[in-house]
């Protein structure tokens, strides 16, 4: 059995507890059952409250662990070596690393899909290390609905209980972010950064900034002297969109502007849509909030459903397009959201990516609580300078202004959002987006060539998300042909079979392509159990 397959529902009561298990090559069934049988023992917990054994791929037929499996009536899931070595351990081997290729397999196949490692690797007292076990706790999500006036509601919300120490906690900068489940904090640029790969992890336009805006930012340099003064960015901002200037805030990129809404806004109640870009619910967790989440499902096309979304959340977050699915949800659909008394954040990092910018609305001011979001980031090559804005009525505004520090926008990201307003500027982005429609669609032509392959047809951002069996595997053996792509298994929703692809021009998306076709060729037929 492999960590895509269906697993058993945990049983009513069960702490859920995993155990990794690591084994020589014909380590003896009583030594490695016993190994587990004393781990369990020593820490006080159950082999009733086991739900599964997990292991290295290459250790799938050890019968040594397979019998162990068996004779406590769990499965065997196994991991590549690759995705088990993505996993912070506290007790990593070299050894381990150099014969497995993991550093240690007993702590990485516990904690891969689980949350709290409850017992370390350890080898049991007088035995021969034949094999090594550690065991790790699985939380299962609680649904919790929200009271109204003492009233219990029908529409609960999928929240997550409080949470000891998790792996997480052991890497920075999550140790304050308890994640639930996924690294909210693992972005796409940590795919690239200091390899020499094509990059279809990040969804930054090619070849950007273009040299005119070069020379604009360039040109501010001089003015580094003197405090920034965003006082013409704002205005060339609220004339783009039609808006009067006291509806527009400058941030540090969007990013920034999560942080703002998490810390200034009351939200008893805040919920984020998922799947989507994680950066919202980690602000909103780091304030000190607790956050619902409401998941899209892949059978309904990641399309949202007004009604999803309970009456009492009086903060709400999505993204249109949303990333990573790229589906783009109706304007129309998203007013629904809409109530005196709720913020509703929408995300348009990538509205500039649509033709027309249809389904935007970020000239609207007759929504109650509207929060749109806008990036200059990704159409514009602008990831190192960090400029972005918040569109919302003026009493919101002001009081994520009150919460920003000082000077907040470098005077050289204040050139480039004027800049960026500007009519020739406009025209360029457009034309942008209609080169990106059509990149998209003929990746998504190569991607219908796969069998293995599933694209969400329904794309309309500058990426395309695609589930495929074994998808660690074939990352990492892109990674070895030069590209890579983004993993999908840190956005809540998603999972290990996930993967997102940025659109890329014609003659790169020919060489991924072909890339994939090798990878997925070069897979090994499955062997586990």
């Amino acid at each position: 059995m492999t960590g895509a397959a269906a697993r058993p529902a945990p049983r009513p009561g069960a702490r859920n507890l995993v155990v990794g298990v690591g084994a020589r090559r014909g380590a003896p069934l009583d030594e490695v059952l016993g190994l587990i049988e004393e781990t369990l023992h020593r820490a006080g917990l159950r082999t009733a409250d086991v739900v599964e054994v997990a292991t290295v791929d290459v250790k799938a037929d050890e019968p040594g662990i397979v019998g162990a499996a068996a004779r406590l009536g769990v499965p065997v899931v196994t991991y590549p070596a690759a995705a088990l070595a993505g996993v912070r351990v506290p007790n990593a081997s070299d050894a381990a690393a150099g014969a497995v290729g993991t550093p240690s397999v007993a702590e990485a196949a516990a904690l891969i899909e689980a949350d709290e490692l409850v017992v370390p690797k350890s080898v049991a007292t007088g035995r021969a290390a034949v094999a090594t076990c550690a065991v790790a706790r699985r939380f299962p999500a609680v649904l919790t609905p929200f009271p109204v006036s003492g009233e219990k509601t029908s529409t609960p919300l999928v929240t997550e209980g409080p949470r000891p120490f998790t792996m997480a906690a052991m890497t920075p900068p999550t140790q304050n972010i308890e994640s639930a489940g996924p690294d909210l904090r693992h972005h796409g640029d940590a795919e690239v950064r200091g390899e020499n790969l094509t990059d279809l992890a990040v969804n930054v336009r090619t070849h950007t900034p273009p040299e005119w805006l070069r020379q604009r930012i360039a040109a501010s340099l001089v003015s580094l002297a003197a405090y920034p003064d965003g006082t013409s960015a704002r205005a060339a901002v609220a004339e783009r969109h039609g808006l009067p200037v006291e509806r527009v805030l400058l941030t540090a990129g969007a990013a920034e502007a999560f942080v703002l809404i998490a810390r200034a806004l009351p939200a008893r109640c805040p919920v984020v849509v998922h799947p989507q870009f994680t950066e919202p619910e980690a602000a909103l967790r780091a304030a000190g909030h607790g956050v619902g989440r409401v998941v899209l499902r892949e059978e309904d096309g990641f399309r949202l459903d007004p009604a999803a979304v309970p009456d009492e959340a009086d903060l709400v977050v999505v993204g249109n397009p949303t990333n990573p699915t790229s589906v783009l949800h109706p304007a129309a659909l998203l007013e629904r959201l809409a109530r005196p008394g709720r913020t509703l954040v929408v995300d348009e990092a990538f509205m500039d990516v649509v033709p027309g910018e249809r389904e935007a609305l970020c000239g609207r001011t007759d929504i109650p609580g509207l929060v749109v979001l806008r990036s200059l980031t990704k159409t514009w090559g602008l990831a190192g300078l960090r400029i972005g804005y918040v569109l919302a009525d003026p009493e919101t505004v002001a009081l994520l202004a009150e919460a920003q520090p000082l000077w907040p926008v470098s005077s050289p990201a204040l050139a480039a959002a004027e800049a960026c307003m500007e009519p020739r500027a406009l025209v360029e982005a457009a034309e942008a987006a209609d080169r990106i429609t059509v990149d998209r669609a003929h990746l998504l032509a190569g991607l219908a060539e796969f069998s293995e392959v599933r694209a969400v047809e329904e794309a309309r951002g500058p990426f395309v998300l695609v589930q495929l069996e074994r998808a660690a595997e074939i990352r990492e053996r892109l990674r070895l042909l030069g590209f890579a792509a983004r993993r999908g298994d840190t956005f809540p929703g998603l999972g290990p079979q996930w993967l997102r692809l940025a659109v890329r021009d014609r003659a790169t998306t020919n060489r991924f392509l072909q890339a994939l076709d090798q990878a997925v060729q070069a897979l090994p037929a499955r062997t586990g159990r």
